[in-house]
């Protein structure tokens, strides 16, 4: 079943209909009445081959909004408003699309499509974090040209992306990613200076746990292995059946970490922030101020080991690898120019570039990525929360393990 609710991005369903027809599957549309606004009746009976209503009042007999809830092997929701979406997490049932909704145990697959503001407001936020941990899809929003000329997070994904996420749920509920053994790092690694300093960052950790939580959703075996992560942070992932945290502090024991697990790993994600530099000498003592030189203390520093191109020399075949770049540049351009040096010289599968600043990435709700592959080129791009991305992050990594799988 396919619904489709009131939003301009409804004349892609159209689209999304049709591939599911072609593809073989009995398509039954129920739209809202505000979708019939921006595409006619005939239009979604031509195209699903089924006749078209939105009224809980026809077809009594047959008792339509329980009927088609019991019998709907998947539900499609798309586009998925702000409105629906929040009517679907109050559970609210003014229409056939809502009833139908609730008289489902089919899985539940929602394309968000709305402006970036909408996206952002705390209520959405909200309700989509209830939706996910209620087992919903989410697939999208991306990031690009809204109506009216904006441009942001918000824009529907493409009919293509929605109908393969879709079947993958149909075939297991969530897990397009279920069979796999994911490794995720997260967090700021601190070197110590003395017992009580350390030379750390301003990573919370969030984005790697948020990477964590989706493949776990996805039904993948998950470890994390958390540098200093708030507990506060890390108590989804600690709760999550089928996710492991394991907890490290210094660059050389997040890498001695993510090395134990990695031997059986399908995929690792190295979303920590890895301290570069380590301090020669630890002192054992406390640093004073009355034995420090006048005018201060200098300390030298050594380079640490390059953990993801480590992962990236001992991989075995098979085996999908994926990095964290954090950039401060001035332009966009500049951004993918690093972003493109950097996944030379780690040589992993897929390189996520983020622009972190004084007020974005790090400590922030919301991220920013460009998603880069072996050969430099941008193959997918996400603004949003930081579920979000992590979310397009396990879309682009099922992508290229797609095409590796058909090239061998």
């Amino acid at each position: 079943m396919v619904g489709v609710t009131g939003g301009i991005a409804a004349y892609k369903a159209v689209q999304l209909v049709r591939l599911l027809v072609k593809d073989g599957h009995e398509v039954h549309v129920v739209p809202t009445e505000d979708a019939l606004r921006f595409v006619g009746m005939p239009t979604w009976e031509a195209i699903s081959r089924h006749p078209v209503t939105t009224s809980v009042h026809d077809d009594v007999a047959r008792v339509r909004h329980v009927a088609l809830g019991q019998a709907a092997d998947l539900v499609i929701v798309a586009p998925a408003t702000a409105n629906t979406l929040a009517k679907m997490t109050a559970g609210l049932a003014d229409d056939l699309l809502g009833t139908t909704l609730l008289a489902t145990t089919a899985p539940v697959v929602v394309a968000p499509a709305m402006h970036t503001e909408m996206w952002r407001h705390p209520s959405t936020v909200h309700n989509m974090a209830v939706l996910r941990e209620r087992g919903v899809i989410v697939v999208g929003p991306e990031d690009g040209e809204l109506t009216g000329g904006d441009s942001g997070p918000g824009r529907m994904s493409e009919p293509e992306v929605i109908v393969a996420a879709a079947l993958a749920a149909a075939e297991g509920g969530a897990g397009d990613l279920r069979g796999l053994r994911v490794v995720v790092s997260a967090g700021g690694t601190r070197e110590p200076i003395d017992p009580v300093r350390y030379i750390g960052n301003r990573s919370s950790g969030r984005q790697g746990v948020a990477v964590a939580l989706s493949a776990a959703e996805r039904g993948a075996d998950v470890v994390l292995v958390a540098a200093h992560v708030d507990d506060g942070v890390l108590a989804a992932a600690s709760a999550r059946p089928g996710l492991r945290v394991v907890r490290a502090g210094t660059a050389a024991e997040l890498g001695e970490a993510v090395a134990a697990e990695a031997g059986g790993a399908d995929v690792i994600v190295m979303a920590a922030a890895v301290a570069d530099y380590r301090v020669a000498e630890v002192s054992p003592l406390k640093r004073s101020k009355e034995s420090a030189p006048v005018g201060g203390i200098t300390l030298d520093l050594i380079e640490n080991d390059d953990i993801l191109a480590g992962l990236v020399r001992r991989r075995r075949e098979g085996q999908t690898i994926v990095g964290f770049a954090a950039e401060t540049p001035g332009d966009g351009e500049t951004l993918l120019d690093r972003g493109r040096r950097k996944a030379a010289r780690k040589g992993a599968d897929l390189l996520a570039v983020n622009e972190v600043g004084w007020s974005k990435g790090f400590e922030a709700a919301d991220n920013a990525v460009t998603i880069i592959g072996a050969d430099g080129e941008v193959i997918g791009a996400r603004r949003g929360t930081k579920e979000d991305v992590a979310e397009a992050l396990w879309d682009a990594i099922r992508m290229v393990r797609e095409s590796q799988a058909k090239t061998k």
